[in-house]
């Protein structure tokens, strides 16, 4: 099995599914003769032509209108965002157009198109590029909404929503586009709304999605060391949600700590939160913690950054304080 990185696991599930489909195109600023801002898209115009890789404007809301319309028209669109920050501009498209069409028309115009494009923090950014969209998206209904952790699960799962009838909302990182991992040459592919758990363990649930995988996963090896036992969940997709993963971790467990990127209010992290509360609440040994990003916009600054992101050091103090160990 070779090794490849984040962004070539991407370019393979485009490739793989647009070789056996001509109704599927790639569209997006760069995507073409840059071969994308990240180079995910690197080759696609040789191979595919400029009608099936097409670069588009500096105009968000107009390109995402088109893949919209193209979706009810018999297309299969993947729309590449350069950030999700830049989405904000196409919203109205995502929300109001893609997400309730098929409502709207009575089940008569399906939307399969693909939104993707990286989400959060990348570094010295500053506020309005490194915002985390991930619940902003979930909470609308019609969308499904993949946040894969690794170059294998990213492959897998963007083929899935490649091929889902519904509009998707694929949402990657630029920190993890050079992700080196072992991935299969022959094709597989990853159901979307299943949950993985990433490391078995005994003492308590950890649940997180995306890029704070990493995060976790260095917790929970510190952890070990001293004798805790932590089970690690990457959701993979935060719409819709694999809550029976989680409880059943929980049952076993009886402790949990989700960790994600994003603002603490209306995250993905209450929502989870909630439903475990809910459904197995007399399973619980300590209050549920949360380890978020800070509740500001994010700073420029790198020392402020890392005020500002969850990191394993704040991952091992709430595992410890769930249960009830000195610090």
């Amino acid at each position: 099995m070779r090794e490849i990185q984040f962004r070539e696991a991407l370019r393979e599930a485009m490739n793989e599914e647009m070789r056996k489909d001509d109704r599927i195109f790639l569209m997006g600023e760069e995507v073409a003769e840059y071969n994308g801002a990240y180079k995910v898209s690197q080759g696609m115009l040789d191979e595919f032509g400029a009608k099936r890789v097409i670069d588009t404007p500096i105009s968000e809301l107009g390109f995402a209108g088109i893949g919209v319309g193209a979706a009810m028209n018999g297309l299969r669109p993947i729309i590449e965002f350069m950030t999700f920050n830049f989405s904000l501009v196409a919203i109205d498209q995502v929300i109001n157009a893609a997400a309730k069409m098929m409502s709207m028309s009575g089940g008569q115009f399906p939307v399969p198109i693909v939104f993707r494009g990286p989400t959060g923090n990348a570094g010295m950014l500053s506020s309005q590029h490194s915002q985390c969209f991930e619940s902003w998206y979930a909470n609308c209904p019609g969308l499904k909404v993949v946040v894969p952790s690794n170059p294998y699960d990213a492959k897998g799962l963007l083929k899935s929503s490649i091929l889902d009838p519904d509009p998707v909302i694929f949402m990657e990182s630029e920190l993890m586009y050079g992700d080196k991992m072992e991935v299969p040459e022959e094709e597989y592919y990853i159901p979307i709304g299943v949950a993985d758990i990433k490391r078995e363990g005994t003492d308590v649930t950890l649940v997180t999605f995306g890029k704070m995988l990493k995060v976790v996963m260095a917790a929970a090896a510190e952890l070990e060391k001293e004798g805790i036992s932590a089970e690690v969940i990457d959701l993979r997709t935060v719409r819709p949600i694999d809550y029976d993963c989680v409880i059943s971790s929980v049952k076993k467990t009886n402790r949990m700590v989700f960790v994600e990127e994003s603002w603490p209010l209306g995250s993905i992290a209450t929502e989870v939160s909630f439903k475990v509360q809910k459904d197995a609440f007399d399973y619980l040994d300590a209050p549920i913690l949360r380890v978020m990003g800070g509740d500001v916009p994010l700073p420029y600054a790198p020392t402020l950054i890392q005020e500002y992101l969850p990191n394993p050091e704040r991952v091992i103090r709430a595992v410890k304080e769930v249960m009830y160990v000195s610090k």
